[in-house]
């Protein structure tokens, strides 16, 4: 086995109701709970209105070639993420349709790509969560070399295989894996404290604004009329 040829077959999957709990809670508030730090840059983007929360199976890609991605489908396990780092990769497409559809067939539970994607009028429907870098015709080669579940990075995230990744319109968050419990409790009580918030701003008793006039104040701003 050598490097650049390696496929590891088992990662650690987390409890699956501690991934519905974290279904529930916007990819905001988990984020605001690890100090802003472990979102996904903006340029990978969602390619419908699919949320996704899954395990990440990492594949490590050459610039445009998806010969490892097939096969990593064949190998993830009902709701893995399928992460794919394609170096380099904005010349030529990773996916497509049949790969969405063959990916939705075996339950995955979404791609999130450092690359680009075609057949964009399939996705809107397929019921079946895509993010990527944008969208390009040219297909893909299919020569290798490649890994998979091997230490990539996405959007200037570094993500291990098990770790878990929350997607919802705002992007994606990457949660290490042994985090995952203590930024979920915590982005719970965030989102609980938020919804109470908004109910009451919405029925006319908004929180006090103190809390602005406090750090202008401290971090002295002067009045001037």
């Amino acid at each position: 086995m050598s490097i650049g040829s390696r496929i590891y077959t088992k990662i650690d999957r987390p409890d699956p109701a501690l991934l519905a709990r974290l279904a529930k809670v916007p990819v905001a508030n988990l984020d605001d709970n690890m100090g802003r730090l472990y979102a996904v840059d903006a340029g990978i983007r969602p390619m419908n209105q699919c949320p996704l929360c899954g395990p990440a199976f990492t594949v490590k890609c050459p610039s445009g070639d998806n010969l490892l991605f097939h096969h990593a489908m064949d190998l993830a396990q009902p709701g893995d993420i399928l992460v794919i780092s394609g170096i380099g990769g904005g010349d030529r497409s990773f996916s497509g349709e049949m790969m969405v559809q063959y990916a939705k067939m075996k339950k995955l539970g979404g791609f999130v790509i450092e690359g680009t994607v075609r057949d964009m009028d399939a996705y809107a429907d397929a019921g079946f969560a895509v993010y990527a870098r944008g969208i390009q015709p040219n297909g893909p080669y299919k020569n290798g070399p490649g890994e998979i579940n091997v230490p990539v990075a996405i959007g200037g995230q570094a993500v291990m295989p098990g770790d878990i990744l929350v997607g919802d319109a705002d992007g994606i968050v990457v949660i290490p894996a042994a985090d995952a419990e203590a930024v979920c409790a915590a982005g719970e009580a965030t989102l609980a404290k938020e919804t109470a918030g908004l109910a009451n701003t919405k029925a006319g008793r908004p929180s006090s604004r103190q809390w602005v006039t406090d750090k202008l104040n401290a971090l002295g701003f002067e009045y001037i009329d």
